[in-house]
């Protein structure tokens, strides 16, 4: 039942706990259908694989004993709307910071090509309702983007795996580091749009 990505979930919990406050942040990756989700309320380094709730995508919970998070419904609906294969939700406290501005992230550094450029406020609902799942879903398919903030809230990203997932969160989060800091001295400049269509190329082929 999803065993590798309930394990997926598990293994990336220590860069989630890097990047958001105590238990505010969750992580879900995706199999057809169903999707394996961080419990809530349970402290990361407590986490199991067999902890790892597994819901379909309408929200039915068919395995793991915890209750899923309280934002269950913003990763199902980000499934149902995106082809998407993972979700990372963190508050870091940078790009937290724009989203209480509700000012979007410019790209004024490459590597927000892994978020699709700028990257847009969904509006502000309470967290853990289906408005809020209906706002993050219209910013981030209205920007087509893969990430976006959520205003007075955080941040979620997608991505292909829970990797590229988490690595877009941190991107942003270090990108609105970068993007606060040069604001107390100057204006910054966004890279072109089409300079950052030619970095996501690149990154297409980076590694090995």
């Amino acid at each position: 039942m999803l065993d590798g990505e309930r394990r997926a979930v598990v293994e990336n919990l220590p860069d989630l706990a890097a990047l958001t406050p105590g238990r505010t942040g969750n992580l879900s990756a995706r199999d057809g259908d169903r999707f394996a989700i961080t419990p809530t309320g349970v402290p990361y380094a407590d986490v199991t694989a067999e902890d790892v709730p597994v819901l379909t995508l309408d929200g039915e919970q068919v395995a793991g004993r915890p209750a899923p998070s309280s934002e269950t419904p913003m990763h199902g609906g980000i499934y149902r709307a995106m082809d998407v294969g993972a979700v990372a939700h963190t508050h870091s406290p940078w790009a937290t910071t724009l989203s209480v501005l509700g000012e979007s992230l410019p790209p004024v550094h490459y590597m927000l090509a892994l978020a699709g450029g700028e990257v847009p406020v969904a509006d502000y609902a309470t967290y853990g309702t289906e408005e809020l799942a209906a706002n993050a879903v219209a910013a981030l398919t209205e920007a087509d983007a893969s990430a976006c903030l959520l205003a007075h809230h955080g941040v979620v990203a997608t991505g292909a795996s829970l990797a590229d997932a988490v690595e877009t969160a941190l991107a942003v989060e270090s990108v609105a580091r970068l993007y606060c800091q040069a604001r107390t001295l100057g204006d910054p400049e966004p890279l072109p749009e089409d300079e950052i269509e030619a970095v996501a190329d690149k990154f297409d082929e980076y590694g090995q």
